[in-house]
C-alpha cells in the first residue's frame, strides 16, 4: 500500500498595511528634519554641557544620547545619517589652542540666575518653535542663514497645531551694526487673565492639601505658601483659547503668553558659508583670512564663481 507524506502545513500572514514614513509630518506633509549635534577634537568640559544642552534644545527628533569616539571621523557620521534620516550636523569644533565658540551661558548657568526655574517634564516632547528677527536685509548670505535655520526645526501648520503642543521657542536676532547673532531659547507658558496668583497656584497643584491645622480655607490661601500678590501679574501677549490647555486654562477664555529663558544662551557670528559638506567653493566668508590656507590659484577660482569681490587679488 503506498505511503502519502505529510504536507507541511504553512500559515498564513496577513500582509501589514504599508505605514507612513516616518520621516514625514502627518501633518503638513513635510520632510521632519532631524539632527547630529557632535563634536571634533577633544572639548572641555563646559563646552560638552554645551553639547548636551544643544541636543536638549533640538529635540525630540535628534539623537539625545549619541555616543562619540575619538577615532570617528565626520565620514562616520556621515555614513550613518542617510539611513536614518539625519538632515542636519551641529558641529562643535575646538583648534589647537581655543575653541571656536566663545559667548556662551549654559542652560544650568540661566537656571541658577532665577528665583523660580521652569522645566516641565514634558517640555522637550515637542519641537519648539523658531522667530527669526532682523534678518530681512536683502544680503545674500543672510538669506542663506535664514533658510538654514527655518529648516533646522520642522515646519508648522498654523491651521492645525494645538496649543498644547507649542511648549518652546527658538529667538534668533540679527544685529545688523554688531553682525552678531543673538540665540535664545524659552519655555512658553501660558495664565488665564484676571486670576488671581494665589488661586492659580491652587488649582495648579496637584497634590491634596493637608487643611486639618487650619480653621477655614482662607487660612490656606493666605499662609500656605503660595505666593505674594507682589509679584507682577502683568497680561502681557494674551490669545483666545479654542481648546483647554492645563487645568486652569479653559477654552473660549483669555490667557496670557509668558516666555521663560531655559537655556542655553549664545552669542554667533558667520565666519563662512561653504558649498558642500566642509569641502567646496566658498560661497561667502568674512574676510579673506579664510582662504589663507589655499594657493594663490585656488583663491583666484573661488573669488570669480562666488562673486565675493569685483576686483582680482593683486
Amino acid at each position: 500500500m503506498a505511503r502519502f507524506r505529510n504536507k507541511k502545513k504553512v500559515a498564513f500572514v496577513k500582509p501589514a498595511k504599508k505605514q507612513p514614513t516616518q520621516n514625514v509630518d502627518h501633518v503638513t506633509g513635510d520632510k521632519i528634519p532631524r539632527s547630529f549635534v557632535f563634536s571634533r577634537l577633544k572639548l572641555p568640559a563646559t563646552l560638552k554641557q554645551l553639547q548636551a544642552d544643544l541636543r536638549k534644545v533640538m529635540l525630540p527628533y535628534t539623537a539625545l544620547n549619541l555616543k562619540e569616539k575619538k577615532r570617528n571621523n565626520l565620514k562616520d557620521f556621515l555614513n550613518v545619517a542617510g539611513p536614518m534620516g539625519v538632515t542636519h550636523f551641529l558641529v562643535l569644533s575646538k583648534t589647537g589652542t581655543s575653541p571656536y565658540l566663545r559667548e556662551y551661558s549654559l542652560a544650568v548657568d540661566i537656571a541658577n540666575s532665577q528665583l523660580r526655574p521652569r522645566v516641565p517634564k514634558d517640555l522637550f516632547k515637542n519641537s519648539p518653535l523658531i522667530v527669526l528677527s532682523g534678518f530681512g536685509t536683502g544680503e545674500q548670505h543672510l538669506k542663506l542663514t535664514t533658510i538654514m535655520f527655518q529648516n533646522i526645526f520642522p515646519a508648522i501648520d498654523i491651521n492645525t497645531v494645538k496649543l498644547s503642543s507649542c511648549q518652546r521657542i527658538v529667538l534668533l536676532n540679527y544685529n545688523k551694526e554688531t553682525k552678531l547673532i543673538d540665540f535664545r531659547h524659552y519655555s512658553i507658558r501660558m495664565q488665564p487673565v484676571g486670576v488671581s496668583r494665589r488661586i492659580r497656584k491652587f488649582v495648579q497643584n496637584h497634590k491634596v492639601p493637608d487643611l486639618r491645622s487650619l480653621q477655614d480655607v482662607s487660612d490656606f490661601i493666605t499662609k500656605a505658601g503660595y505666593g505674594s500678590e507682589s509679584e507682577g501679574d502683568e497680561e502681557g501677549a494674551t490669545v483666545s483659547l479654542a481648546s483647554d490647555v492645563g487645568r486652569v486654562n479653559k477654552a473660549s477664555t483669555k490667557s496670557a503668553v509668558k516666555l521663560q529663558e531655559i537655556g542655553p544662551r549664545m552669542t554667533l557670528e558667520l565666519i563662512k558659508i561653504e558649498d558642500g559638506l566642509c569641502s567646496g567653493t566658498i560661497i561667502f566668508g568674512k574676510s579673506r583670512r579664510t582662504m589663507m590656507k589655499k594657493n594663490l590659484k585656488e583663491v583666484k577660482m573661488i573669488l570669480q564663481n562666488s562673486k565675493l569681490c569685483k576686483t582680482q587679488p593683486s
